[in-house]
């Protein structure tokens, strides 16, 4: 097998900002796996949040090209690199066998997916605008992360008065904060809160009955972490940049599915590449939060057919 990687940049339809920045572009790795006939193509984004970088995660390839060549499954830490190589890998396999991905991991079918549609952190006059621009769509995540986050969901939900609501606070509250929000989250109507408090320090959740379920995003990777937020959280965000790739993710589902815990299947801001995998992590998942390439101003070719907020499942061309 021959490997071949790359860094590609894609612009964000305007801004995307969170509690811990903004971008413009979306800065993706992109692998390939070839044996000559057939080509297996996958597609991470390193996070500086969980000490990645570009470079960093191409040396690790890098690194592991001669086992890969030689065929061999190489040891890679659980991250965007690990992932768009076990992408890569399971696309390959399927060309070369004929059997869909899907098939390959214990599905009879690819259903289309509901997706949420995610609001940029902005002020709550502008949050308010992008909930009215997506009113129709069936779950709306807003970005939170300051002192007027109230403000925020309330002009959310006078704009979209029907939509189901997640709050995704990355890290950005206290325990107080929380305690003081989430009462009026559940007055509005948010049916779930994503990451309220950093994660290593979470364990302040210990005997919190918050009035609206909470979901590990952070401070949930491998099911290394599973037992910890078992104990914390109602729910799991199970992204394959996190995982190191679609095999694990397929295990963590698994794992947190019996344990009782909810299952968000969640991404970066990346193109359908990435998504396409996800969507098989998210057949039967809780939530589905694979807007990725609705956020960017353009896709990549053979791209997922997105209606609204429906994810059909993807073409050969693209993976799979």
């Amino acid at each position: 097998m021959k490997l071949s990687y790359r860094a590609e940049a894609w612009p964000i339809a305007g801004r995307f900002s969170i509690a811990r920045g903004s971008k413009t572009e979306a800065h993706v790795l992109y692998v390939e796996v070839t044996d000559g006939v057939y080509t297996g193509r996958g597609e991470a984004v390193p996070y500086a949040r969980y000490g990645e970088t570009m470079d960093g995660e191409m040396a690790q390839l890098e690194d592991a090209r001669a086992q890969i060549e030689a065929g061999f499954e190489p040891a890679i830490c659980p991250g965007a690199a690990c992932n768009a190589l076990d992408c890569a890998l399971w696309d390959l396999r399927a060309k070369q066998s004929g059997v869909p991905a899907y098939r390959a991991a214990g599905l009879r079918a690819l259903s289309p997916l509901k997706t949420a549609f995610t609001l940029s952190l902005d002020t709550p006059e502008a949050m308010g605008a992008q909930a009215l621009a997506n009113a129709r769509r069936p779950l709306l995540k807003l970005k939170i992360g300051g002192p007027d986050d109230l403000a925020r969901v309330e002009a959310v939900r006078v704009n979209a008065p029907n939509t189901r609501l997640i709050v995704d606070a990355n890290e950005g509250l206290t325990l107080a904060d929380l305690k003081a929000i989430a009462p009026e989250l559940k007055r509005l109507g948010v049916v779930l809160i994503e990451q309220p408090l950093k994660a290593g320090e979470d364990e302040t959740l210990y005997g919190y009955d918050c009035p609206v379920p909470l979901c590990a995003d952070e401070s949930l990777h491998t099911r290394a972490e599973l037992d910890h937020c078992a104990g914390l959280y109602a729910c799991v965000n199970i992204k394959l940049d996190k995982t190191g790739g679609l095999t694990e993710a397929l295990a963590l589902k698994q794992a947190a599915k019996d344990r009782g815990l909810m299952v968000m299947v969640g991404c970066m801001v990346a193109t359908s590449l990435s998504m396409a995998p996800a969507m098989i992590v998210a057949q039967g998942a809780d939530f589905v939060d694979l807007d990725g390439p609705l956020l960017l101003a353009r896709d990549r070719d053979h791209g997922l057919k997105i209606t609204g907020s429906i994810l059909s499942p993807p073409e050969p061309a693209l993976w799979g």
